[in-house]
């Protein structure tokens, strides 16, 4: 039975780019779903799969956060992973996709939670946007905040893995992976005839296929500041390399948990590795040079 993985809204459920994928469980906000229900519905995912992963964009509401963390403590169970991720939610989505390939693998509950701060590091997320004056996630020069209240102004915004800022249409293209990858896009209004994503900075990525997307996550509208964003995620769309990816790094036992555990951090029970035991970060600089297969 795979490792149960579970996300905050269904929109972050994106379909598989290829084969059978075991599907994420959507769990509810504390507007819409008694406490009870919540705890019967993540006790249920533990007696069916054992352990339960559960990704989350970092901008979650504050009391559906307290709620998930509530849910844990009710069920008193250490096999309850929360994680925070500091992506935009389109490639939060893509990143529990990745778990949820890897959950019929035989990477272990520890190693699978873990996973997700690796993989974070290897997907390159962005978006084009019509005004950055409202976008805090990245530093916006003084330059493009004027530019913002230009008619037909747009942005490319890429936070992931390192921010970068561009002027739609100056010519200026974001640097990409250096890896093989595959987009996924999803927009807040149909495509125009012209398309900065998909017709150029696809091309310059050489990204694999591009897979759309519809609707734009909700929670985009809020993390990027503008309801007007085409929303766009290149990540390694193969299972294989992502295993690998995962495998070949140096594993640890918890020492608080005892689950398995790669990086510096268990994703379980968040105890970190105690200092003196040699380099345990995960995702070091140049780590997209070494480790996904090339094209």
């Amino acid at each position: 039975m795979p490792i149960a993985i579970a996300v905050t809204s269904s929109d972050l459920v994106l379909p598989p780019p290829g084969g059978p994928v075991p599907t994420a469980a959507v769990l509810q906000p504390p507007e819409t779903q008694p406490l009870e229900d919540a705890v019967a519905q993540a006790g249920a995912l533990l007696e069916r799969c054992g352990h339960l992963v559960v990704l989350y964009p970092d901008s979650l509401a504050v009391a559906y956060v307290h709620r998930l963390h509530a849910v844990r403590s009710v069920l008193e169970s250490d096999r309850v992973a929360l994680l925070p991720v500091a992506l935009p939610p389109l490639a939060v989505g893509v990143l529990a996709r990745q778990l949820r390939q890897l959950s019929v693998s035989d990477l272990t509950p520890g190693m699978l939670a873990c996973a997700a701060r690796l993989l974070a590091h290897y997907i390159y997320a962005g978006a084009q946007l019509a005004s950055v004056a409202r976008l805090d996630r990245v530093d916006v020069g003084l330059g493009a905040h004027v530019a913002s209240l230009l008619p037909g102004a747009r942005f490319g915004v890429v936070v992931n893995p390192a921010p970068q800022v561009v002027r739609v249409g100056a010519g200026e293209l974001p640097a990409g992976p250096g890896f093989a990858t595959r987009m996924t896009v999803a927009r807040s209004r149909p495509r125009a005839t012209e398309d900065w994503v998909t017709d150029a900075v696809a091309p310059h990525w050489r990204v694999q296929g591009v897979q759309e997307i519809l609707p734009l996550p909700a929670e985009s509208r809020r993390w990027w500041g503008t309801p007007r964003a085409v929303e766009f995620a290149a990540a390694i769309p193969d299972p294989s390399v992502l295993y690998q990816l995962v495998a070949s790094v140096r594993r640890e036992e918890c020492h608080w948990c005892g689950l398995e555990l790669i990086g510096d951090r268990c994703g379980f029970c968040a105890a970190p590795v105690p200092r003196g035991e040699g380099d345990r970060a995960i995702g070091p600089p140049g780590a997209t040079e070494r480790a996904p297969a090339g094209r």
